[in-house]
């Protein structure tokens, strides 16, 4: 039997499995840099349907959209997500590819504090006053990026909303992960498709080699389709720890991805990094490790007492 200290315990697990394979993605999407972003991002929701579906179609029968859709607000709130997830992908990859991976980092760097905001503004989630001080050491530390950038940070603040509010309708609808992105992927499908075929025939597709195009090849090919299953594994992994795991808490561990980000950013791609910039983000790092210290510390202490009492219990 599945306890709640089970379920929290898997919860963080495949948070931090989530937050690795998000943060490794710029290495991947670079390599379909040849492909237009659009393009890109229709063949990632149309194979991502098609795997998703299948999945729901064989595991709960046809009838698994009805079912879905007949939670209450599910219908427009899952198709609100869809489009928001999107957005998401298109401005990431757009992003990605024309050598802005460090402020993608920034983006989700600010994403984690909105999360930590509205969980404690809207869902009624409490933060001790260490957590507190490591939220705002984050906040000045991406408020330093925010105005050292030398411009209006869009993109970050795009993916950071974008995302933000995504996380949230995903927690407040009560549907199981691969049933929500199922549903996403059905409002999504026949837009992308017609994106699919529109690049095909217009010239900017190369999934086939149509029309004297020679096509991009079967090794970008064989990457889109496979850029599906990359799609699907980390939302249904997002969507199951927002379940199961306390909003803040998934808000901070989020700091893992864009980490990861950067450092393919600077140390791969060799984007620029000043001295301002790492002044930005040590804030945050530091703001990380006091948050993490402060969670040892309490799980230390709320174990301490579960240990004492089963040890008199034994003694009896």
């Amino acid at each position: 039997m599945t306890t709640s200290a089970d379920s929290h315990r898997s919860g963080l697990w495949v948070a931090a499995g989530t937050f690795v394979l998000w943060g490794l993605m710029p290495l991947y999407w670079h390599l379909l840099k040849a492909v237009p972003s659009l393009q890109i991002v229709a063949h990632r929701i149309v194979w991502s349907a098609v795997l998703v579906v299948a999945w729901l179609v064989w595991k709960q029968g046809r009838g698994w959209l009805r079912a879905a859709l007949a939670r209450p607000r599910a219908a427009w709130m899952l198709g609100l997500s869809g489009l928001l997830i999107a957005l998401n992908w298109s401005l990431y990859i757009w992003a990605v590819n024309a050598g802005h991976v460090i402020e993608t980092s920034l983006g989700y760097f600010i994403n984690p504090l909105l999360n930590v905001v509205i969980g404690v503004l809207f869902l009624r989630e409490r933060l001790t006053r260490w957590q507190w001080l490591s939220v705002g050491i984050a906040a000045a530390g991406v408020l330093w990026l925010t105005f050292n950038y030398g411009s209006f940070p869009w993109i970050a603040l795009a993916l950071a909303l974008s995302f933000g509010l995504y996380g949230v309708l995903r927690k407040l609808l009560s549907i199981d992960a691969v049933s929500g992105l199922g549903v996403e992927s059905v409002y999504l499908f026949l837009p992308a498709l017609a994106l699919m075929f529109w690049g095909e025939a217009n010239g900017s597709g190369g999934f086939l080699p149509l029309n004297g195009n020679p096509g991009w090849g079967v090794g970008l090919d064989v990457l889109l389709i496979i850029a599906g299953a990359l799609t699907a594994l980390p939302l249904i992994g997002f969507a199951y720890a927002v379940r199961r795991v306390p909003l803040s808490v998934v808000g901070l561990m989020q700091y893992i991805a864009p980490t990861l980000q950067f450092l393919i950013g600077a140390l791969v791609f060799h984007e620029a990094f000043d001295r301002d910039r790492a002044i930005g983000f040590v804030f945050i790092w530091v703001a990380l490790a006091i948050f993490v210290l402060d969670s040892l510390w309490r799980s230390r202490r709320q174990s301490a007492p579960v240990v004492t009492d089963r040890i008199a219990v034994e003694s009896r």
